[in-house]
């Protein structure tokens, strides 16, 4: 399995950037997926994730803004980041693990993208 982020970007506090993770090896309807970021020196941490069967799970920092969706057509996983702030300026990274659990846990994953850079300007 192959994971590929794309839509890194610099945009002004208060903004939107949309996030795809291309999918390839299996389709992301037998996959448990989620975005994580990690800044400098910090852990990563559970943004959004869906799972197996498509049930989104949004982390309190991220709720009321950002929407995480499988477009299954696409074999794709998808992050709207919507009112963007200083604080979401992070590595941002797609994983994916083949149970039907989206766990919260880095450490649960079994694959991952490369990163894409996320950085918000105030």
């Amino acid at each position: 399995v192959q994971l590929v982020e794309s839509g890194a970007g610099s945009v002004q506090a208060g903004g939107s950037l949309r996030l795809s993770c291309v999918v390839s090896g299996l389709p992301v309807t037998a996959l448990s997926m989620c975005w994580f970021r990690q800044g400098r020196g910090k852990s990563r941490e559970n943004v959004a994730s869906v799972d197996k069967l498509g049930e989104p799970f949004t982390s309190a920092a991220a709720r009321d803004r950002f929407t995480v969706t499988k477009d299954n057509v696409k074999n794709t996983l998808i992050l709207q980041m919507n009112k963007l702030r200083f604080d979401d300026t992070d590595m941002y990274y797609c994983a994916a693990r083949e149970g039907s659990a989206a766990w919260l846990d880095a450490e649960k994953y079994d694959y991952w993208g490369q990163g894409i850079q996320v950085t918000v300007s105030s």
